[in-house]
C-alpha cells in the first residue's frame, strides 16, 4: 500500500500489534481479549506478542490464542528487554500501520480504528490515546496509587494522564501507533535503554520533522503497581533512566522528568549544607514545607471529589513515594553518567 500523509484508506490499511511482554501471566489474557475484541477487521489485523523468556506461564497462554486465531502470533525475545521486544515485532510486521501495546493494559474497543483513523485526519506519524488508571487491588494503597498516577500534583502535564478535551500535538504518547515508514526514516528503537525508548524514539521522530499527537477519544486501562514497595521500586528505577541513556549519547526526556530530581537534589542539598551553615536550613524547611502543604491539600481535595477519605491518609504517602523515588533515581542515574570516562571524552570531543 502506498502511503500518502493524510490518504489512508480504512478499507484496506493493514495494523500490526506489537505487544512486548515477559512474566505477564496475570494481565495478558485480558490484554488480547480486549484487543480481539476491537472492531477493526480481523483479516487486517495481526497481533505478535514478543516474549522476553517468561518464567511464569505467559508464553503457554498465548500459545492458546495463537492455536485459536491464525493472526496470533508468539515471538521470542531473547534479549528480554521492552526495545528489544519491539523491534523483533517490528522486523516481523507485515502491517501499514505498527502498533505498540502493553500487556498490563486493557484496550477500548474503538482503540485500533481510532488510531488509525487519527493517523490519517492528524497528518501525524504517531498517534497515541490517554490512560484510564484502574488499580489492580481494592486496599488503600492501590486506591491511592491510581488517583496519584491520574493527578496534575503526582505527574505534572503529562496530557495523556489528565485526558485532554481535544487532540493536541505532544512530545510523547503511550503506546505508539506509527505509520511504517517512520521507522525507516528514523531507525528502530535504541536497544541499549531499558526504560524510556519510547521517549527517545518520539524526540527522534520529532527531530525529523514528524508529527506525535494525542487523541482524547482513544482510550486504554492501566494497572499499575498495587503496593508502596514495588511502587517505590518501579519509580526509582524510571528515575534512573531520566538521565542515564546520556551514557549511551541519547536524551530521553523532557523538562517535566527533572522536577522530582531538582527537588530532591535541592533537599539533599540545601541539608548538607546545613551542616556546616546555618542559614540554609531555611531552604531545605521552606522547600520541604512547601511541597507536605501541597500535597495534605491534593490529597484532602482528591478524597473529598471520590468520596474515599482514606486517601487523606495514604495518598501523601504514594506522592511522596512517586516524587522522592523518582528523584533519588534521577539523582543516582546522573551520578552513573558523570563518573563514566567515556561520556566525558565524548563531551569533550562535542566541545
Amino acid at each position: 500500500m502506498a502511503w500518502t500523509p493524510g490518504e489512508i484508506d480504512l478499507t484496506t490499511t493493514r495494523v500490526s500489534v506489537v505487544i512486548p511482554c515477559r512474566n505477564e501471566e496475570r494481565f495478558i489474557a485480558d490484554c488480547l481479549d480486549s484487543v480481539l475484541a476491537n472492531d477493526f477487521p480481523h483479516d487486517r489485523l495481526e497481533i505478535l506478542v514478543v516474549d522476553g523468556e517468561s518464567g511464569d506461564r505467559t508464553a503457554a497462554i498465548v500459545t492458546t490464542y495463537a492455536a485459536r486465531y491464525a493472526f496470533v502470533r508468539l515471538l521470542r525475545n531473547p534479549g528480554r528487554t521492552a526495545p528489544r521486544a519491539v523491534n523483533i515485532g517490528v522486523r516481523e510486521a507485515r502491517g501499514d500501520v505498527i502498533m505498540r501495546l502493553d500487556a498490563h493494559s486493557t484496550y477500548a474497543p474503538d482503540y485500533i480504528g481510532n488510531c488509525v483513523r487519527g493517523l490519517a485526519e492528524h497528518r501525524a506519524d504517531n498517534v497515541g490515546g490517554v490512560w484510564v488508571i484502574e488499580p489492580r487491588e481494592t486496599t488503600a494503597v492501590a486506591r491511592a496509587i491510581g488517583v496519584a498516577l491520574g493527578h496534575r500534583f503526582g505527574i505534572g502535564n503529562a496530557q495523556y494522564r489528565l485526558r485532554p478535551s481535544a487532540p493536541m500535538e505532544v512530545d510523547t504518547v503511550p503506546f505508539g501507533c506509527y505509520r511504517r515508514d517512520v521507522f525507516d526514516r528514523v531507525g528502530p528503537f535504541n536497544e541499549d535503554l531499558r526504560r524510556g525508548q519510547d521517549m527517545e524514539f518520539n524526540l527522534r521522530l520529532r527531530a525529523a520533522g514528524g508529527r506525535i499527537v494525542l487523541l482524547p477519544d482513544v482510550v486504554c486501562h492501566y494497572h499499575p503497581r498495587a503496593t508502596l514497595g514495588a511502587f517505590s521500586r518501579h519509580n526509582f528505577w524510571n528515575g534512573i533512566w531520566v538521565f542515564y541513556p546520556m551514557r549511551f549519547g541519547r536524551i530521553a526526556f523532557s523538562a517535566r522528568h527533572l522536577v522530582p530530581g531538582l527537588f530532591v537534589a535541592t533537599l539533599v542539598g540545601s541539608g548538607a549544607l546545613g551542616a556546616v551553615w546555618y542559614p540554609a536550613w531555611a531552604l531545605t524547611a521552606a522547600a520541604a514545607g512547601s511541597y507536605v502543604v501541597a500535597s495534605v491539600a491534593s490529597s484532602l481535595t482528591a478524597a473529598w471529589r471520590g468520596r474515599d477519605w482514606a486517601l487523606a491518609l495514604t495518598l501523601p504517602l504514594v506522592f511522596a513515594s512517586l516524587h522522592g523515588g523518582y528523584g533519588l533515581g534521577t539523582l543516582v542515574g546522573l551520578l552513573r553518567v558523570v563518573i563514566t570516562p567515556g561520556f566525558w571524552r565524548a563531551l569533550g570531543r562535542r566541545g
